[in-house]
């Protein structure tokens, strides 16, 4: 039987935010931007693993005029439009990521049965009309977190995203990161980062390549993107553009050592690239200080890199190549876009995620290594799909 759950507001790492918890996960929403962190996961048979950042400003007086985005920065956060909006598009003014990572959500419930808890949140855009849904719910006995966003009202095209920030401890290369189903890569056409702003990144900008271990950088050779934390004083963004056909989108970063792996599941019809964003202490302005190190973005995406709306809906470069790089919303048909976060124990001496398949019958997914080791993760993949 589902009956409403009594939901209130409490401060977390300086944001009021929503709890939600079960037995296998607990985690906190933001009243502002939505952001999901800090969130722990349960593993058998008895630790616990928080995958996300937050920043670590949080809780700081960081400058009012900064947006409520970087105020608040941690976790996972819906962006509609994706990217930095700096140009206008028709007239519309986006804020960075869009008003869905900068404005207030309203909590319209939050539910709980046998089987999940859940907690629906709501915001009404302006910049363009439209309604953005937020739901958010944990499955029993599951470690994962189900996540979707359904887009009322709006019509046009829309640069679409998600932005999770892991926070990757330890030394250098102590976790492998990969994803599935990309075409082929490319960094960032122009520089990610102005040393005369105070900023450094390391890539060569619009550099292609084939293959993560072996990504150019702009002062020669190469840098294997499938290990990190890496490259210590540098910001680097790199595009991972999606093959069509896929029907399960996924990216990974594995912990070998620590014996587990994040997981994030995509439909990949909805968000088709992957982006990631290795912040490594690159930053030296404020509030960053180069002290934002060790954080991976692992972002999903129909988007022109992270430029924004105006430059995503105009002819580019991928667009004219065949990948599109935003979606066609109309007010006759809302948009549902659903993604899954998880984690899972794996067996020692599983190396880095090299396939991830739903298993028939509802039997969750199979998680295999390059080296051939594999785990299970129960998981309900069906959640993924959007009907037509």
């Amino acid at each position: 039987m589902l009956f409403p759950i009594k939901t209130s507001l409490v401060s977390k790492s300086g944001q009021l935010s929503w709890r939600l918890k079960n037995n296998a996960a607990d985690l906190f929403v933001t009243r502002t931007a939505g952001m999901l962190a800090p969130a722990t996961f349960r593993l058998p048979p008895a630790r616990s693993v928080q995958p996300f950042a937050v920043a670590p400003w949080a809780g700081e007086k960081i400058d009012a005029g900064l947006p409520p985005l970087l105020h608040a920065l941690r976790g996972d956060f819906f962006c509609a439009p994706f990217g930095g909006n700096g140009t206008p598009w028709r007239g519309e003014k986006h804020p960075p990521h869009g008003e869905s990572a900068n404005a207030d959500w309203t909590c319209v419930e939050s539910t709980r049965d046998e089987d999940a808890t859940s907690l629906h949140l709501q915001l009404k855009t302006t910049v363009r009309a439209g309604m953005i849904d937020k739901r958010i719910t944990l499955r029993t006995g599951q470690s994962a977190i189900y996540c979707e966003h359904t887009l009322s009202g709006f019509s046009g095209p829309l640069a679409l995203g998600t932005h999770p920030c892991l926070h990757v401890p330890g030394p250098e290369d102590s976790a492998r990161v990969s994803a599935g189903g990309w075409d082929h890569g490319q960094v960032l056409p122009v520089p990610f980062e102005d040393p005369a702003g105070g900023g450094y990144s390391s890539l060569k900008p619009s550099a292609r390549f084939e293959n993560l271990n072996a990504v150019p950088l702009a002062h020669g050779g190469t840098a294997d993107l499938t290990r990190y934390p890496a490259r210590a004083g540098f910001d680097d963004l790199v595009m991972l553009l999606g093959k069509p056909g896929r029907t399960l989108g996924w990216s990974a970063v594995t912990f070998p050592k620590d014996g587990w792996v994040f997981l994030q599941l995509k439909n990949p019809e909805v968000l088709r690239h992957t982006i990631l964003w290795h912040s490594n202490g690159g930053r030296h302005y404020a509030p960053w200080s180069s002290r934002h190190r060790n954080v991976l973005g692992l972002e999903e995406t129909t988007s022109y890199f992270h430029f924004g709306q105006a430059e995503s809906a105009k002819p580019n470069p991928l667009s004219a190549a065949g990948y599109p790089t935003t979606v066609t919303l109309s007010p006759k048909k809302p948009l549902r876009v659903p993604h899954i976060f998880a984690v899972a124990a794996i067996p020692r001496g599983f190396d880095i995620v090299a396939d991830v398949q739903a298993q028939a019958d509802g039997g969750g997914i199979l998680i295999t290594a390059a080296n051939g080791k594999a785990a299970k993760l129960a998981l309900d993949t069906a959640f993924l799909t959007t009907a037509d």
